[in-house]
This record gives structure tokens, sequence and C-alpha cells, in this order.
């Protein structure tokens, strides 16, 4: 079985485009006043949704439909991911989770002495549950690796066999269970590998998705001739079912095909995505400041924002030289930092100013230079 392996790359343009409007909240039909969400920012196709409003099927980049306010249940086929999940223009499987979407609120502390939404996410994917429906949902890929910033396509050949093969597991999916047991292989496989084992990720008619001939059809197939002459292709000879049934085998999914790494790169990669769009929807209003030593009046910096108001829950600054540049102050309300300078002739430090958006739990931090000449 071979283990799946991330690439970092760039989303094409129309991702990155769609993302900022998404993350901006900018995502009004003009009609209805609906809005267009996404599951995770590379994408998430296939998945069944439902909100009080409507219901529907995610589509090529994982985009949904939603009024503000609304919840969100998920499913593939007829197997349930999440329910009342709140609506947002990005959800991640994070959220999926009632104690996992309450843990995030809490920030982090990074050594600057700064929150930071990112350790908090970091820690949560260690999280059982969440890594074991991110490695099924891997698994139920069409193409099993994902890289250069690709999403997930859970095609409807693989649902169709999914909703076949559900109700004759042994038991039903559960999420929550201890990983080993969740992931068991052998002679008892766990519900979810032996869901996999009842889905073939190839056409119809390929050959890997027929049954592997049985013992007694091999035993009972003629040894293939070592005279090439003496061969008939009409028959499959007992090395040839042999063969054949290895590569059905071989081509049976289990989730050992994703592990542990895989899943928590796979997040992390969305998740900073995230971060990163986020981020540029926020700017200072200057990124280098210069006054002379003898200028000891307070100033000011704002965070601003692209297409409309900041509109802060938090914020927080610190100086990396309080010796020459003193943080006075700060305000959410205001997106703003109070500063003066402290220090002589020569000297400088960084401002980091650091905040949250409404609506998210995610922080931002950007800098501001500033040289005492």
């Amino acid at each position: 079985m071979r283990s799946v392996h991330f690439k970092s790359a760039l989303l094409p343009l129309v991702s990155v485009l769609f993302l900022a409007g998404c993350l901006d909240g900018d995502s009004s039909d003009g009609g209805d006043g609906s809005q267009t969400g996404q599951i995770m920012p590379a994408g998430i196709s296939g998945l069944s949704y439902s909100t009080a409003s409507r219901n529907g099927t995610t589509d090529s980049q994982g985009r949904y439909r939603y009024f503000p306010g609304e919840t969100l249940t998920l499913k593939v086929g007829n197997l349930e991911l999440a329910q009342d999940v709140p609506v947002r223009p990005v959800v991640t499987p994070l959220e999926f989770f009632p104690d996992v979407r309450a843990a995030l609120q809490v920030a982090g502390t990074t050594a600057e002495g700064l929150q930071s939404h990112r350790i908090t996410e970091q820690q949560l994917l260690r999280n059982g549950p969440l890594i074991n429906l991110t490695r099924l949902l891997l698994a139920l890929n069409w193409d099993l690796d994902i890289s250069n910033g690709e999403g997930i396509d859970i095609r409807e050949r693989v649902i169709s066999q999914l909703n076949a093969a559900l109700p004759d597991l042994t038991a039903p999916i559960d999420f929550n269970v201890p990983e080993v047991e969740f992931i068991a292989a052998g002679e008892e496989l766990s519900p979810a590998n032996q869901l996999l084992q009842n889905i073939c990720f190839f056409p119809e008619d390929d050959e890997l998705c027929e049954e592997p001939p049985t013992d007694e059809e091999i035993a009972a197939a003629p040894e293939r001739p070592e005279d090439l002459d003496e061969r008939d292709e009409d028959i499959e000879y007992r090395k040839d079912l042999e063969n054949k049934r290895d590569r059905i085998l071989n081509a049976v999914r289990s989730l050992e095909d994703v592990d542990v790494e895989d899943a928590r790169n796979y997040l992390t990669r969305e998740l900073d995505t995230i971060t990163t769009r986020l981020g540029k929807r926020y700017f200072l209003d200057e990124d280098v400041a210069e006054f002379p030593a003898s200028d000891t009046d307070i100033k000011t910096v704002r965070v601003r924002k692209i297409s409309g108001e900041p509109e802060l829950t938090n914020i927080e600054a610190i100086s990396t030289r309080e010796l020459d540049v003193v943080v006075h102050s700060f305000g959410w309300q205001s997106a703003s930092v109070d500063y003066f300078i402290a220090g002589e002739s020569g000297g400088e430090s960084e401002l980091l100013v650091n905040f949250r958006p409404q609506d998210t739990y995610r922080w931002v931090k950007k800098q501001l230079r500033v040289i005492i000449n």
C-alpha cells in the first residue's frame, strides 16, 4: 500500500480570487440574499449538504449555498460526517466536531507573547476523531494522491458503491473510536476498511473492478507452457490468474494508504491557505515610518481592509525594541495602535500589530518598521 504525499503549490488564480471573496464575506448572489460557502479552500466535491433553507451537493470546488445564521449537515452519500455546523464562507473538518470547534476559540501564545490561532490548530490536529474522518475523506478521493493544491474529488461512482456497502458493514462507521480500532486491518476489518474494500476506484468495466480469481479457479487452470509458440491467447493460465488476483487485491484501498501524517499535512496546508488569504485582506496604513529622536508625540498606525472597514473583535501590539519605540495604547474599536519614540537617533524597532477580525477565530499579524533618524 502506498502513502499519499502532498506538495506545496499556489492555488490556481481563479480559486485564489474566489477564496478571497469568500473570506471577505462578499459572496451574495445578488438575488435572494444567500451566500456561497466552501468546504476547504481547495474544495471537497460530492458532499451532500443541507441547511434550513436548501439541500444540495458541493460542486467541483466544494461550494455550497447558505443564508447567514444557518447550520450545516454534511454527508458522503448516506454516511453522515457532521451536523449542526455553523455556516461560514470557508468550513473545515475542524469545525465538524463541537469540542474541536469550541477549542478553536482559545488562541495559543507565541514566543513573542502574541495570540495565535495556528498554535491551537496544530494542537487540535492530534484529535483522534478529526484525523479518522480526514483519513477516510482522503481515501475516498478518486485519484488518492492530492498534490499541487488540488481538492478532494468524491465521484458519484464512489458514492453509489459506498451507499450499497453501508448496510452490510458489521457496525456503523464511528469516527470517535480510537485510531487503532478505526483503521483495523487483517482478518477483522474495521467498518471503515470494510467500506473501502467494497469500492472500486476505476471505471466499472475495468478488470480491477472484477472479483479476484478464487484459489479453486487458479488451481484448476492449466500451467502456462514455457514455449511461447505453445501458448493459447484465449486461455487464462494459472500464472495469469495469479497475476490478475494480485492486481485486483493490490488495487483495493485501505486506510493504511493515507497515514496520520498525510492527514495532518493536508489539514495544515488548507488551514494555512485560509490564514494567508485572510491576511491579504488587511494591511497597515504604512509599512515604514521615520521620525527624528526629538519627535516624541504620540503616533498612530491603523489597520485597513481591502473593500471595507476592518471590524475587529480584538487587537494587541508589541514593540520588538521597547528602548527605542514604546506602544502607548491600542483599541479594536478604532483598529489602531498608538506609539511614541523613546530612543536616540539611529535606533529602530518593529511594531507587531496582531488582530482578530469579526466572524473568525483566526488572528492576523502585520508589522510596522519604525526608524529613528
